[in-house]
């Protein structure tokens, strides 16, 4: 099985709520997607999350192996 890239990593943990990397690097990407400094306490809201899953919503889906 082949490991996920860092920028797979940061995606499928954004997305999902499922950390699969480290968290600094989420939260950088996170940052940079938003367009703003993002609290470590928001990504505890509702409110927030769904932003970050919409905003990673097109990279996510990026993700799917071209054969399916």
């Amino acid at each position: 099985m082949t490991r996920l890239t860092m920028e797979q990593a940061v995606i499928v943990s954004a997305y999902t709520g499922f950390l699969v990397c480290p968290f600094h690097e989420m939260h950088k990407a996170i940052e940079e997607k938003l367009g703003r400094p993002v609290w470590t306490h928001e990504l505890g809201t509702g409110e927030t999350m769904e932003k970050v899953k919409e905003a990673f919503k097109d990279d996510f889906i990026a993700l799917t192996p071209v054969d399916v």
